[in-house]
């Protein structure tokens, strides 16, 4: 028999070993059919809160439901579709249930937050960072604020996210018995700043007590410069050059805004609640602030509050029960929590209560064009040498 021609028993080994790397092969270039779509490049948040690599390993949202009152979300899309449970349209021009985006001005703000929070990955490949938590689109205008928060908490929501605001030097009391029959209800409400430096805690519902209010930091944790300074700030999120989808289903670049800050924070209560679903909102907003980074000046500051949110941080630390939480200890006489003499300073020159409600999410670019090129540009300047040292800020 010729030397060439090999013997039964290596001819078995031979194939066993090619099958072997032909699987290995399989298994390395296709994902588990149930593994976690891949973020998009341009959402930066998911490599500087560690989304992929060491939060969804512990808990991806599942068995919550976030409230979203905003302008509806368009349900159809790909990226969002599953996601979206039946809701209510409070503002006359949006759907009877909240599924479909009324938003003309800025092409579908609740459905950027939307796919901010829960976005499954197809279409244009945008992932949100709870993907198997559910919405509950409520669209609804300023006036409507009382009666869309008490919606949310009849229907379920573990968590009601409030990425716009109206014009009010001090919450309505309409607006805070909402607030306050949320939390009553075990049910924890994120709210955004606001997008003007100029109004100090003027608007609503950021300046209600109960309300977790954000506002917005950048890439290297750099305070944004229009985020809504007050006394009620107490946590600061990725919120410029945020991208997201709108109701069109493009993805658009250069977005800045503490709406953004918002939907983001909400999605991470969202990812708290599903991985620890005992505890209680009290507990998951003690966690978050007592695991925030700080940034900006020392201790607490009226722009980005305890700091920035660091979501691995709050799954994970040994946070003792003392540890200070002011959210829940301005709206419970009762609680033990104590602010160690830090309560934040009154607001200052404020504009008169009013009722005029803006979105929280977007300041967009004088010019959108360039803001993307210079994007680019500083992009390859600066290299992979660059993420990494953003990325380092935001770890501990």
């Amino acid at each position: 028999m010729s030397a060439d021609i090999p013997r039964p028993r290596a001819l078995r080994a031979q194939s066993v070993i090619t099958a072997g790397m032909a699987l290995a092969f399989l298994l390395w270039s296709c994902p588990p059919a149930q593994a976690a779509p891949s973020p998009r490049s341009e959402e930066w948040w998911f490599d500087a809160w560690q989304i992929s690599q060491k939060v969804w390993p512990l808990t991806q949202g599942e068995g919550v439901t976030v409230a979203l009152i905003d302008t509806g979300v368009a349900a159809d899309l790909p990226e969002l579709r599953g996601v979206v449970l039946p809701g209510v349209g409070y503002d006359g021009s949006s759907s009877r249930d909240g599924r479909e985006d009324s938003d003309t001005k800025l092409g579908g703000h609740g459905t950027g937050m939307a796919a901010l929070i829960a976005a499954q990955g197809g279409g244009s490949g945008m992932v949100g960072v709870a993907p198997k938590s559910r919405i509950l689109p409520i669209s609804a205008s300023a006036d409507d604020y009382e009666q869309t928060i008490r919606y949310a908490v009849d229907h379920h929501a573990n968590v009601i996210n409030l990425s716009e605001v109206m014009a009010s030097a001090q919450c309505p009391d309409r607006v805070q018995a909402a607030v306050d029959y949320a939390v009553s209800h075990d049910v924890v409400v994120v709210a955004g700043a606001g997008n003007n430096p100029r109004w100090e805690s003027a608007y609503a519902p950021a300046n209600c007590s109960g309300v977790l209010t954000v506002g917005a930091v950048d890439a290297h944790l750099t305070p944004w410069e229009k985020s809504t300074p007050g006394s009620k700030v107490m946590l600061a999120a990725p919120g410029v050059s945020v991208g997201s989808i709108g109701r069109a289903g493009m993805f658009t670049l250069g977005v800045n805004g503490t709406s953004s800050a918002t939907a983001l924070t909400s999605g991470v209560v969202a990812l708290m609640r599903s991985r620890f679903p005992q505890m209680s909102g009290r507990e998951i907003v003690q966690r978050m602030l007592a695991t925030a980074r700080d940034v900006g000046p020392k201790g607490w500051d009226d722009k980005t509050g305890y700091g920035a949110l660091i979501p691995y941080q709050a799954l994970t630390a040994d946070v003792p029960k003392t540890a200070p939480n002011p959210v829940y200890a301005r709206i419970s006489p009762t609680t033990v929590e104590k602010e160690a003499g830090s309560r934040p300073k009154a607001p200052g020159t404020e504009p008169a209560e009013g009722t005029q409600r803006t979105n929280s999410r977007t300041s967009r670019s004088d010019t959108v064009l360039i803001t993307i090129a210079a994007g680019f540009a500083l992009t390859i300047l600066l290299g992979a040498g660059s993420v990494f040292v953003w990325r380092q800020k935001w770890k501990r």
